[in-house]
């Protein structure tokens, strides 16, 4: 990595850079780092590495660790739950990523943008749809 890109144009670290030693990453989520070795290894958050294969936490993964913590103690939910949590809200956000691209394609393609994306459910209609039931 050149020099400079771990900072935004205004000289702010940006949270995906990995910075913070296991104890001072369980410090600052208020955990034991034992609980973030044990979330490593149910693939809860990935840590990266250093050539000394020494873990390194970001800003992100503190607020992942956070959230995790929320999510079981508050909500009751289990590790595996709140893996299966994550997991689909990754999913959403990649479907919201991409339908925002085909929604800027399609209004480059239409010129004026004003075309609507409708979904076929409103479009199509099925035989036993048109008797009323």
């Amino acid at each position: 990595m050149e020099r400079g890109q771990d900072r935004t144009r205004e000289g702010e670290a940006r949270p995906e850079r990995a910075v913070y030693i296991i104890s001072v990453a369980a410090e600052l989520a208020g955990v034991h780092p034992q609980t973030l070795r044990e979330y490593e290894r149910r693939g809860l958050i990935a840590p990266k590495r250093t050539s000394g294969n020494t873990r390194r936490y970001s800003e992100r993964d503190i607020e992942r660790i956070r959230a995790i913590q929320e999510l079981t103690q508050l909500g009751g939910i289990s590790l595996s739950g709140v893996k299966l949590f994550i997991e689909m809200r990754e999913q959403l956000e990649e479907m919201q990523r991409r339908a925002a691209v085909l929604e800027r394609e399609l209004r480059r393609r239409t010129g004026d943008g004003a075309t609507e994306i409708v979904p076929m459910r409103s479009v199509m209609r099925f035989v036993w749809q048109e008797d009323g039931r």
